[in-house]
């Protein structure tokens, strides 16, 4: 991280000479997208915001086709990558190249974490200039939001040092650090929150949701669940504290409190960019339109476009001969899509979840909120009355179907239905909610990811090719990425101590993270 610092003190600059102007937040009355309306401490405010929100899912589309495309939506099953010139050098296929595997944690000046620091910094700043700390609130807990899956990329990394003691080598945190910090950090930003509901305040700086607390309260809260589920194996009694801390408090309940960065309306959704705008380099993956094929999901139309047969047919991820790409399925993004954070279906994933597997009190029982994910997601995508589907006792994901027979695969992926089942065994119930809460969650791609290495679920078809040499279990898949070359030259002695203290295994794309760890799996 060597540049870190240096951008975090350029922030500082830029907060000293903000602190010397009068803040006037509350008469932010003109659009965002004319900088030439707004005076110079709004347009730095607004500015700021902007690059923080759009570091959780980078709105840069170079940025996101790697850590969204080619990492999360691959490993996670979504996407297979339909590019060409990726044949050989497949995430997918566990091949580390460097040059795609450090854009998480890369130093340069547009990257994810100086961009969030040095705009933090602006923030707090102005936050403190003009009396009102809304702005830094919710900046602090979009922050966390876009660290946490780089932690959740590489396991330890950089994080409560970072500025901290002014020279370029920044000490990293043990991952069990990283997360306990989360819960401090959202703790605070939630009690912030419980301070400013009576601020005047714009909405042209926020397009989540237009500054109003309540929600950034929802959302905070849920982001607490999603993380308590994180932990579930590591730490279940600080699990349970927080799962249970976090329902009590109010979590995201409606579509209409769904965190979405709504900032594309005119167009520029990074992953329509990086998929469909990049000449179709990803392509719905073969397991996500089997399972949702064999479920006769009508969701496939919001996900999906047909292929030319007028069918839903899937690429298999890690492909070794190269196929007719013509023959396959197209994804459905838009342009004007927001970016999906978090919404109502996966938090009700996550409280059936925390009911059937961990007993935790999450307000209503498992089938309950099984069932109202599922009707969430129905509702989100407008594709009509869930009832049916929901009470699909029989279906089973369909076997997979090469159209040009260039990489078919044999086995049965799942044999998971989809109706819920109080007398099935505790495995079966979190695979069934995984598996419908991962059908939902379509596109966040580190999410899907995060919940294979802790629960083993979605069961996916293993890549055609497995470019490790061995080192990675085509079955189990990835689990993490091997830190960038350039920690290792520019950040030596602290990249040394993270991977022989804090790591539990060499620096590679097998070796699993600390919240990794479900006996058995």
């Amino acid at each position: 991280m060597k540049t870190i610092f240096n951008k975090f003190m350029a922030g500082t600059i830029a907060v000293l000479a903000l602190s010397s102007c009068t803040g006037d937040f509350e008469n932010i009355n003109a659009n965002q997208y004319q900088p030439g309306s707004l005076d110079a401490d709004n347009y730095a405010l607004s500015s700021s915001m902007y690059a923080v929100f759009g570091r959780v899912i980078p709105d840069d589309v170079n940025m996101t086709q790697f850590t969204d495309c080619l990492l999360g939506c691959s490993v996670g099953g979504y996407f297979a990558d339909a590019n060409k010139g990726f044949r050989t050098n497949q995430i997918a296929a566990f091949y580390s190249n460097n040059g795609w595997t450090h854009v998480f944690m890369e130093a340069n000046p547009n990257s994810i974490i100086p961009t969030v620091y040095v705009n933090l910094a602006i923030i707090e700043g102005y936050s403190e200039t003009s009396g009102n700390m809304l702005p830094a609130h919710i900046a602090r807990l979009v922050k966390v939001a876009a660290m946490s899956r780089i932690t959740d990329c590489y396991g330890p990394i950089p994080y409560s040092k970072i500025g901290f003691d002014g020279s370029i080598l920044t000490p990293y945190d043990s991952q069990e650090e990283v997360y306990n910090k989360f819960f401090e950090e959202i703790d605070e930003c939630i009690a912030g929150f419980n301070e400013c509901m009576n601020n005047t305040r714009s909405p042209l700086i926020d397009d989540v949701y237009q500054t109003d607390p309540s929600k950034w309260i929802k959302f905070a809260n849920s982001l607490k669940l999603r993380f308590a589920l994180r932990i579930s194996y590591a730490n279940p009694t600080l699990a349970k504290q927080k799962a249970e801390e976090a329902v009590a408090g109010g979590v995201i309940e409606s579509n209409a409190d769904n965190a979405i960065y709504n900032h594309f309306k005119t167009g520029g959704n990074p992953i329509y960019g990086a998929t469909i705008g990049y000449n179709n380099d990803s392509r719905p993956s073969a397991e996500i339109v089997c399972y949702m094929n064999g479920y006769n999901d009508p969701r496939r139309e919001a996900y999906f476009t047909p292929a030319p047969n007028g069918e839903y047919i899937g690429l298999r991820r890690g492909w070794n001969v190269e196929p007719t790409f013509a023959s396959y399925s197209g994804l459905g993004i838009k342009s004007t899509d927001g970016s999906i954070w978090m919404t109502a279906a996966e938090v009700a994933f996550l409280r059936a979840e925390g009911v059937a597997v961990f007993n935790w009190n999450m307000g209503g029982s498992a089938e309950t909120f099984y069932n109202e994910g599922i009707r969430l997601s129905f509702e989100q995508y407008g594709v009509g009355d869930a009832t049916d589907y929901i009470n699909d006792a029989t279906s089973e994901p369909a076997q997979y179907v090469c159209p040009d027979n260039s990489n078919p695969y044999n086995g049965v992926i799942s044999t998971i239905t989809i109706k819920w089942d109080d007398n099935a065994t505790t495995e079966e119930k979190q695979e069934r909610i995984i598996t419908q809460k991962w059908i939902a969650n379509m596109y966040l791609g580190n999410e899907a990811w995060a919940d294979k290495r802790r629960t083993g679920y979605p069961k996916l078809i293993p890549p055609a090719i497995n470019a490790s040499g061995g080192v990675v279990d085509s079955n189990k898949g990835a689990q993490r990425m091997p830190y960038p070359q350039e920690e290792y030259t520019n950040n030596s002695a602290n990249i040394q101590i993270a991977v022989s203290e804090y790591l539990n295994g060499p620096d590679n794309m097998a070796t699993k993270l600390w919240w990794a760890c479900k006996p058995g799996l």
